[in-house]
């Protein structure tokens, strides 16, 4: 075949993947919009994404699994589900089309597609929960952006407040309303916002978000909004034990309490790993931990039920952060006063030390440090462990592999085969782990291991707050990963 024939011919090709996608595209939405069924490509979300944005997950995929899965396998059983009953559900079609690669080639991918999620039919109805967003700072916002991107049909959470100090004006709102339509690091909000100050609210994509001003948690009636058994996740950091974080459940309307950070007197949750051994039936006051203790724990909590760990050090390399001075200044903290864009800053961390709040077998076994460092988002932590048992790179690799694959971490745990990743690379990432599979060192004993993992302290512990938000609500819907 001539060069000519054979660029007209790749031509033809790529016109007719991208056709495929532009189908595949309109049947991931409707799904979600008919039927609240949420399609994802090993963990990565396809809702509003474009084609070349599908195309290259597809890509990644393919990669990840050693064996290429094309957009016109994930139209055929993105089909295949589109022509079942299912109940509200969230389910990774790449799993379903490499295990029906692997399946009997006489079975149709419709009996397929039945015969993996039978189980959807057995899952409880579930009932929608308000949110309030008590402070609307960094995280806050982040929440804010996906509870309304993934709102759908309005069955699992929906955002009904944001709680904030101060008077509430129009000049107050339109500021509100830009910080959390425009972000310097995440880019824009692909949705609209607008300020409807007579209500004294946010109408996002259509959907009004009341602003309420408040000086204390126990002075708001939520009821008198239309709100009510509303799970709060308070962001504000102001308060941080279970005695302060009670005067939450004074209010009228309010039924549970989430914390985004550690919290005292309080079971610390890391998503996927610990989030089962508290009842939300039984517990009303909740903390999301720390971005860097979710980052780490699932990592650990593999190499600890693989192999074994005896002791271990971690240093996080971490991105600046509000509490830090953007020029010299007092500062509280040592060391924390100098110029955040200017300057490595050591400082402590209870990280390592809060791993065994979810992992009671690492009490004791990990010291901890940070280093802030002039970069806005996306961090580091470097895991130097020693283990019960000898290992390798490649058994390192293939057990987190396994994990990122299958089991009760695929949310938790990405595994990068990129071997020029950098941390820019992985802003906006869902994972709040994100293993170097490339980077690992292991020493010549097999004995010690040094780990690499990175995760964006914003946007990631931002999707671990709302997986642990649901399993609260109890709005987890069937799943399949």
């Amino acid at each position: 075949m001539s060069p000519k024939n054979t660029y007209e011919k790749e031509l033809s090709f790529q016109a007719d993947r991208r056709r495929a996608t532009v189908e595949f595209i309109k049947i991931v939405s409707d799904l979600w919009y008919d039927k609240s069924i949420e399609l994802v490509l090993f963990r990565n979300g396809l809702i509003d994404k474009n084609v070349s944005e599908i195309l290259d997950l597809h890509e990644y995929a393919g990669e990840f699994v050693q064996k290429p899965i094309s957009i016109f396998d994930s139209v055929e059983i993105a089909q295949a589900i589109k022509t079942l009953d299912l109940p509200p559900a969230k389910l990774d079609i790449g799993k379903l089309t490499y295990e029906y690669h692997l399946a009997d080639n006489t079975t149709d991918a419709t009996s397929f597609v039945a015969s993996r999620l039978k189980g959807a039919a057995q899952k409880e109805n579930i009932a929608p929960k308000d949110v309030v967003l008590y402070g609307f700072g960094r995280i806050g916002r982040l929440v804010a952006r996906e509870l309304m991107t993934i709102t759908g049909k309005g069955s699992q959470l929906r955002l009904r407040a944001i709680v904030t100090r101060g008077k509430i004006d129009a000049t107050v709102l339109e500021k509100r309303a830009s910080l959390f339509k425009s972000d310097s690091v995440h880019g824009d909000f692909a949705g609209t916002v607008a300020v409807d100050e007579k209500q004294q609210a946010l109408i996002i994509n259509g959907t009004t978000v009341q602003i309420i001003s408040a000086n204390a948690p126990e002075e708001i009636d939520y009821t008198t909004y239309g709100i009510d058994n509303a799970l709060i996740i308070d962001n504000t950091g102001a308060f941080r034990d279970k005695e302060a974080l009670s005067r939450h459940m004074i209010a009228r309307g309010v039924d549970k309490v989430l914390l985004t950070a550690p919290g005292k007197g309080i079971p610390n949750i890391v998503h996927g790993v610990n989030h089962l051994e508290n009842n939300p039936d039984e517990v009303s006051i909740f903390s999301a931990a720390s971005c860097t203790t979710n980052a780490i724990t699932p990592v650990l909590k593999a190499l600890e039920d693989s192999i074994g760990v005896t002791s271990g050090h971690l240093e996080t390399i971490h991105a600046y952060t509000n509490d830090q001075n953007l020029v010299d200044n007092m500062h509280s903290k040592y060391r924390r006063g100098r110029a955040a864009a200017l300057n490595m800053v050591i400082t402590e961390t209870g990280a390592g030390a809060a791993v065994s709040k979810a992992l009671p077998s690492f009490d004791g076994k990990l010291t901890s440090n940070a280093i802030r460092v002039p970069v806005p988002n996306g961090s580091l932590a470097i895991l130097n462990l020693e283990l019960e048992k000898e290992t390798s790179v490649d058994a390192i690799n293939s057990i987190l592999k396994k994990y990122a694959l299958e089991g009760d971490l695929v949310e938790q745990i990405k595994y990068s085969i990129n071997n020029e990743l950098v941390s820019s690379d992985i802003i906006g990432s869902s994972a709040p782990s994100i293993y170097d599979s490339n980077a690992t060192i292991v020493r010549k004993d097999g004995r010690n291991a040094v780990i690499y993992v990175w995760y964006d302290n914003e946007y990631g512990y931002s999707h671990q707050v709302i997986r642990l938000a649901k399993y609260i609500a109890k709005v987890r819907r069937y799943t399949y990963y």
